[in-house]
Order: C-alpha cells, then sequence, then structure tokens
C-alpha cells in the first residue's frame, strides 16, 4: 500500500533535529528511518544531548549513512552537570567524525527551577567555543533566556546556528537572524493556540527556514500528544506552508536547501 498517488510524489523533507537515540525510539531505528522515507522525509539530524545519546547519534548516523542520517553531538542544558573536563575530550574527538555535523544540542534553559546557572553558561560558551574551532554550525536550545543567548553569541561572533524548535516571539526571531542564525519550526508551529510562534515564522526569510520534529516530542498536528517520529516532519511542512501561504512542496525544497547550506554534505 502506499500512502501517496505515485504520479504526485510531495517534495522531499529534511527533519534537522529529531532524537532516534532516546529511549522511546531507539528500540527500532530501522523502522522509523523506513517509515520516514515513506513520508518523502529523506534526510534527518539525529542530535545528541548527553554522552550516552551522543555515542547512539554517531552510532545511528554510520549504520544510516546512505539512507541520510547524520549526527549532531553536544551537552543539552539540563545535561550540562554531566559536561566535565573528563567529558569534553571524547566530545572533541566525537566532532571530528565525518558523520557529525554539528556542535548540539546546547544552549540556556531557565525555565525550570534546580539547574546551576554558571554551569550551564561555562557548558554553553566551550560549546560555542568548539563550534568555532571545528567550523560547525551550531544547535541551539532556548527557553526564557533569549536575552542570555543573545548576548552571548553576539560576544563570540557565532555566525553558524540552528535556533531549534523555536518557541519565541517575532521580535527575538527578527534579531536572531539578523546574526546569522536559521529559525526551525517544530510541530508547535501546527498547534491552532501558538499564535506567536505563527507570528514570528512569518518575519523569517524563507532562506532561513527550517524544520524538524524534536521527536519523540513535540508530535504535530493530527498526532499531537503522541511519540512523535521524524516521518511526521511532513505535517510541520503541511502546517508552516499554510501559516506563510506557499506551496508545501515549494517549502520542502526551500528548507531542504537551506538545511544543506547550513550543514555542507561532506
Amino acid at each position: 500500500m502506499t500512502i501517496y498517488d505515485p504520479t504526485k510524489i510531495p517534495g522531499d523533507v529534511y527533519d534537522t533535529h529529531t532524537h532516534l537515540n532516546d529511549d522511546a525510539l531507539y528500540h527500532d531505528v530501522a523502522a522509523y528511518v523506513g517509515r520516514a522515507h515513506e513520508f518523502r522525509v529523506m534526510e534527518m539530524n539525529v542530535v545528541g544531548y548527553d554522552a550516552q545519546a551522543n555515542l547512539r547519534a554517531i552510532q545511528i548516523a554510520h549504520d544510516f549513512a546512505d539512507e541520510g542520517v547524520r549526527a549532531i553531538v553536544g551537552f543539552q542544558p539540563e545535561d550540562t552537570g554531566g559536561f566535565d573536563a573528563a567529558a569534553q575530550e571524547p566530545l572533541r574527538q566525537q566532532l571530528s567524525d565525518p558523520a557529525v555535523i554539528g556542535v548540539g544540542e546546547t544552549g540556556l534553559d531557565w525555565h525550570f527551577k534546580g539547574f546551576d546557572r554558571q554551569t550551564q553558561l561555562a557548558a554553553f560558551e566551550k560549546h560555542l567555543q568548539l563550534a568555532t574551532e571545528f567550523d560547525l554550525p551550531v544547535t541551539i536550545h532556548m527557553r526564557d533566556s533569549f536575552d542570555d543567548i543573545y548576548r552571548i553569541l553576539q560576544e563570540q561572533g557565532i555566525k553558524k546556528f540552528e535556533m531549534h524548535s523555536f518557541a519565541g516571539d517575532w521580535h527575538q526571531a527578527e534579531k536572531l537572524v539578523n546574526l546569522g542564525g536559521y529559525i526551525s519550526f517544530s510541530g508547535m508551529v501546527t498547534f491552532k493556540n501558538a499564535k506567536e510562534i505563527h507570528e514570528a515564522a512569518k518575519v523569517v526569510p524563507l532562506d532561513r527556514l527550517l524544520v524538524e520534529t524534536d521527536a519523540p516530542y513535540l508530535a504535530p498536528v493530527p498526532h499531537r500528544g503522541k511519540t512523535n517520529e521524524p516521518a511526521w516532519t511532513k505535517f510541520v511542512v503541511d502546517g508552516l506552508a499554510a501559516i506563510l501561504g506557499i506551496d508545501r512542496d515549494e517549502l520542502a525544497q526551500i528548507t531542504m536547501r537551506n538545511g544543506h547550506r547550513l550543514w555542507p554534505k561532506k
């Protein structure tokens, strides 16, 4: 059974941020990659967030290199407690792996209580230094921390970065684009009540737009609340295209080109 009319194959899609390395999906990576291809999601970045997830991301990228899968490695804000000196050298070695195309996810998260801000700040700055050293783009997690992230990006002169699963307002999106950044929208852009995100999407130049799932989280409509997967990037493209008032296949092509510009194929 085919999903689409074979005479009307939709445009290929690039899921720029997914977590096939998460326990919720890692048990059957091959099935999720195969289903993604059925939905014309032909490329994806598997993104690390701690030591184990980084190892898994690289392993998946090697195993599925011919299926358009690549890896990004780093320590997300809530896991920076494990990003000590002992963890930094393995990360440096991983950044030299040909399957690794970026640093992340890293960033700052001031939403939850109980995390050490200074530890997060130090880890974020170290990730940015590594990105500069290895000349790699940075995938950034931002929650309730725009002012600090914007300041640090300016101070360190970072130009190649993706704001992943963007949930800020249009002013923030505009300022980040002006720094050189790309703005990536996840399933949240399909939520009817996400008006602030919709308005942000409208101010991002077409050549700075990216799409993602952040699977297994943030499943888009019509699957909201379920375990997300890379195949459903298709619905993110559909929803974003409707908000922008452009053809969905045109948007698929645009976001694919943008992904290749930020993460050139080696």
